[in-house]
């Protein structure tokens, strides 16, 4: 490798996912599923004004995922128009399920559990709720757990594929 040009930008992977990891979190669980909003823990949704207040800020929570989501492109674009760039999938998919998971410990920490913004899954009984945002932790810790894995995979791949190359 030349002065590390070649290698993956990591952050912009974890940033990636991030963004992803967001998206999916609004889609699925504030317009499909309807389990939650983004501030329906403060402003239940039993009033018109208080679906309109939680829809506006589901927005605000979008545009920040897709503003990620741009971020994380940008970055890897930086580094992708270079020609012959020895990239593992292995590296680059594990920055982005490391993002992912860093977005749903962030999300079920701050949000979940410190600030009350929301539960996971606020149609179920208040007193399985818990139950549903520890999931949705230990979800994340997972992702976490399996992305540097990936990662690890990558690197070795890459060094591997590195060598390969300087032995043409």
């Amino acid at each position: 490798m030349q002065d590390g040009q070649d290698k993956f930008p990591t952050s912009a992977g974890v940033i990636l996912g991030l963004g992803l990891g967001a998206f999916f979190d609004g889609i699925a669980f504030h317009q499909l599923l309807q389990w939650h909003h983004m501030l329906s823990g403060w402003y239940p949704l039993n009033s018109i004004e208080n679906i309109r207040l939680n829809t506006t800020w589901d927005g605000i929570f979008h545009s920040a995922a897709y503003v990620l989501v741009l971020a994380g492109l940008y970055l890897l674009w930086q580094r992708a128009h270079r020609s012959e760039l020895g990239w593992s999938r292995w590296h680059c998919l594990g920055t982005i399920l490391i993002g992912w998971g860093i977005f749903n410990l962030l999300e079920g920490v701050v949000d979940h559990q410190i600030l009350g913004l929301h539960q996971v899954n606020e149609t179920v009984p208040d007193a399985q709720r818990i139950y549903w945002d520890i999931g949705f932790l230990l979800w994340g810790a997972a992702m976490i757990v399996m992305g540097a894995a990936m990662v690890r995979a990558g690197v070795r791949e890459g060094v591997h594929a590195q060598g390969n190359l300087q032995a043409r």
